[in-house]
Order: C-alpha cells, then sequence, then structure tokens
C-alpha cells in the first residue's frame, strides 16, 4: 500500500472513531467512546506509517540522485 492510501486510511480511522466517542459520549455509552478512542488511535498509527514510507521513499531518492 502506498503511502498517500495509508494516511487516507488513516485519516478515515480517525474521523470515524471521533465520531463514535461523539456519539457514545452524547449517548452515555462507554463501550461505544472506547471503540471510537481505538479507531482513533489506529488511525494515527496509519498515518504515521503513510509518513514513514513518505520519508524512506524521499530518502532513496535522495540518495539515488546523488548517485
Amino acid at each position: 500500500m502506498s503511502s498517500t492510501a495509508d494516511k487516507v486510511k488513516g485519516l478515515a480511522n480517525e474521523a470515524a472513531g471521533n465520531l463514535k466517542q461523539g456519539v457514545g459520549k452524547a449517548t452515555g455509552n462507554e463501550q461505544l467512546q472506547a471503540e471510537g478512542k481505538a479507531q482513533e488511535v489506529k488511525g494515527e498509527g496509519q498515518q504515521l506509517k503513510g509518513d514513514a514510507k513518505q520519508a524512506a521513499h524521499d530518502t532513496a531518492e535522495t540518495v539515488k540522485g546523488k548517485l
């Protein structure tokens, strides 16, 4: 999966997680709040993975350009 795809999936998971947390808080559903927090954290991880892939790609391109 590309770095962009990881970032997009991460953003989607973060948004869905935040929505679940909000609904859980509004309805007093602690389980939904917990699920939302877990999904938000998953999304943050996916975005970090995308950032790492992009950094590795950029570094490889820089090195390749100097050879």
